[in-house]
């Protein structure tokens, strides 16, 4: 564990038993639904778009303002196709619409790049991939 892990959990802790103060004990589930965080984003969704993307050159990362960009990518197995993937974190909040991707994607004909169209279910595919890795991340954070 990182010792900006360490001490988000540290403060992340603080803050839910400064909120339990006076109160029913709250559910540990609290803590990794909590706002708590070092960046402007859900920590949570941020590391796991970091994380599925990390194959992928980055061109582009903020996580105040919660935007990955990467380079342009070309599967060794099919040099002719290439994508380039941009991931935005809209909210602190993990839910699935706190995340957007969109993607660009080119074919090599007559010696350039031609932008071709990308499947609806590629960019839902790869959300789909980030929020699950983000969940786990968050269930692993609260097994501690």
């Amino acid at each position: 564990m990182t010792a900006r892990t360490t001490k988000l959990l540290a403060v992340g802790a603080l803050a839910l038993v400064l909120s339990a103060c006076g109160h029913k004990e709250r559910p540990r589930a609290d803590l990794a639904a909590s706002k708590v965080t070092t960046i402007g984003v859900n920590a949570y969704l941020w590391r796991a778009s970091l994380e599925t993307l990390s194959f992928m050159p980055l061109v582009q990362t903020d996580s105040n303002g919660g935007v990955i960009v990467t380079d342009w990518y070309a599967n060794p197995q099919n040099p002719g196709e290439r994508v380039k993937v941009t991931v935005s974190i809209l909210d602190q909040d993990l839910r699935a619409d706190a995340l957007r991707v969109a993607a660009s994607r080119q074919v090599a004909q007559a010696g350039g790049w031609i932008d071709a169209p990308v499947q609806a279910a590629t960019v839902q595919k790869l959300e789909d991939i980030i929020l699950t890795k983000a969940r786990d991340l968050r269930r692993q954070t609260i097994k501690g």
